[in-house]
């Protein structure tokens, strides 16, 4: 979003919030709409009918039963409802036993019916109260009721209006929150720089309440531990400034992000004038101690808080670094907050690093690993779990990829420079193609990125996370597929990706593959 600090150029305010939309959109709701609904199973026999109102009619006058007066002879809240259809579909029951069932006990009242019979069946998507109106046919039984039943639509109906107040207000504290960024941004906005343009994205949005388990992860020593280890990692970083100090001879770097302050010491050895370190978790009270007893204490100023948060002792910075990089490269969205530092503080001319990336995919073939995560669940200890893959497969992996298992050279996705991507580019969709280089059967595809050091740079340096290199703390990550896929040498096995941010969690990613005549759909969270 794009903020001037002249109010004469607001071209763009925060998008409030509307009283009526729908809280409850799907994710994928833009894709779905491309797909048709799918038929709706007859609850007595094998007919599918094309909607739940065709449903509920044909089981009416086919089968004698009202599913409707039956929920509410019985009172059944949404538990009550949930087992009653599971009931129907695990026992097969004739609608006549039902009818004639007295007001209880009901044979439906056991947790074991809590559990679907049929995966997404669109029936148990159906709220109960909503019954009647989609069954014309129950309408005329249920015109009148007793007075007990009258107070409890009366109570019901004000526990819903209250409900509906609660979820208004706290759509005007989500606005509230943003005005008060957009605020923010007013005031510290530089007028000679482009007007004041600002990069505020989802994560910049986020309350410091609702981010605190971010950060608070980073307040564990043993994930520092890591990536300090992580020699391909911290290595790069170090030879980066070490092999280039006219870079940064009398130059003020912003580290955001900063951790235990190794980058913030890397850029104070390599001659930067001023170091300002910035992170939000409590490992920078730690870093503080590193920084005075390594004798950096007047060229590095640590600042504790959320970039989008606080105010800098400096007007700009000339350099930005920031290990920001997640799984699958965008995974935490932690880019996001460099943009944020980019746009609101970075002096023209200035550069973040690293500035190139990379996000690439390759094909793999390991049954021995498709074996162990998928496979496994059709038969365990001689039970069919088979039901879980549906669970188990949407949760991308992020481990070690053996270079052997590889059937392809990967194909790069995504590729951009921190200089000047905006935050719009980070979710995208790309058309991808990987040559094939053995006949057998591909079971995953994995992601990885590679990252560049080159601007301005006397010795550029780079790194990979591929599996083809020396493994970093960011592993690869693994998109299992539930049925390999039989490839061909020389074959160019073509596909579709798309990544984008999950709206509830923005600094986690949701994953859509297409893949042949397959739509496949991942999680990183």
């Amino acid at each position: 979003m794009a903020v001037s600090a002249d109010p004469r150029e607001w071209d763009e305010v925060p998008e409030l919030s509307d009283p009526e939309e729908d809280d409850a959109e799907e994710q994928w709701q833009w894709m779905e709409e491309e797909e048709e609904s799918p038929p709706v199973p007859c609850l007595f026999c094998d007919r599918r009918l094309a909607s739940v109102t065709e449903t509920l009619q044909h089981c009416s006058s086919d089968h004698g039963l009202s599913l409707a007066k039956l929920v509410h002879k019985h009172r059944l809240d949404d538990y009550g409802y949930i087992k009653l259809i599971n009931f129907i579909r695990s026992t097969k029951c004739d609608a006549s036993l039902l009818a004639g069932l007295p007001d209880a006990p009901a044979p439906w009242d056991s947790e074991e019916f809590l559990r679907p019979v049929l995966q997404d069946d669109p029936l148990l998507q159906t709220d109960p109260e909503e019954l009647s109106a989609l069954d014309p046919s129950a309408q005329s039984g249920q015109a009148a009721g007793n007075s007990h039943d009258a107070l409890l639509q009366r109570a019901l109906a004000a526990e819903e209006r209250a409900a509906r107040a609660e979820e208004a207000l706290s759509r005007a504290m989500d606005d509230l929150h943003k005005l008060k960024v957009l605020a923010q941004g007013l005031v510290l906005s530089d007028p000679g720089r482009g007007g004041g343009a600002r990069a505020l994205g989802a994560v910049s949005e986020l309350r410091e309440e609702e981010d605190q388990a971010y950060f608070s992860s980073y307040s564990h020593f043993s994930i520092h531990e890591e990536m300090l280890k992580d020699r391909v990692r911290t290595e790069s970083y170090r030879d980066f400034m070490y092999k280039n100090p006219a870079l940064f001879k009398d130059k003020v770097v912003l580290d955001v992000g900063c951790g235990t302050g190794i980058l913030s010491m890397f850029a104070a050895k390599a001659g930067a004038k001023r170091v300002i370190a910035v992170d939000q978790s409590d490992i920078i009270l730690h870093a503080m101690d590193i920084v005075r007893l390594n004798g950096l204490e007047d060229r590095v100023t640590l600042v504790k808080g959320r970039i989008e948060d606080i105010t800098l002792p400096v007007d700009k910075v000339d350099i930005i670094v920031s290990e920001w990089m997640g799984y699958f490269l965008l995974f935490e969205s932690m880019l996001d907050s460099v943009l944020y530092a980019r746009d609101m503080y970075l002096a023209d001319g200035g550069s973040v690093f690293p500035d190139l990336c990379t996000m690439s995919l390759a094909a793999v073939a390991d049954p021995l690993k498709h074996g162990e995560h998928v496979a496994f669940w059709e038969s365990v200890y001689g039970f069919d779990m088979s039901v879980m893959k549906a669970v188990v497969i949407p949760e991308a992996a992020v481990e070690v990829v053996s270079a052997e298992t590889l059937i392809s050279e990967p194909a790069v996705i995504k590729s951009f420079d921190c200089n000047d991507v905006s935050l719009s580019d980070l979710e995208f969709e790309s058309d991808f193609c990987l040559k094939i280089s053995k006949t057998t059967h591909c079971t995953a595809l994995l992601g990885f990125f590679d990252v560049w050091f080159e601007r301005g740079c006397a010795e550029k340096v780079t790194f990979s996370t591929g599996p083809h290199v020396d493994k970093t703390h960011w592993k690869q990550t693994v998109f299992l597929l539930e049925k390999p896929l039989p490839v061909q040498t020389g074959e160019e096995l073509k596909g579709r990706i798309s990544v984008h941010k999950n709206r509830k969690d923005p600094r986690s990613l949701l994953i859509r593959l297409e893949l042949r005549d397959r739509r496949l759909h991942y999680s990183l969270q």
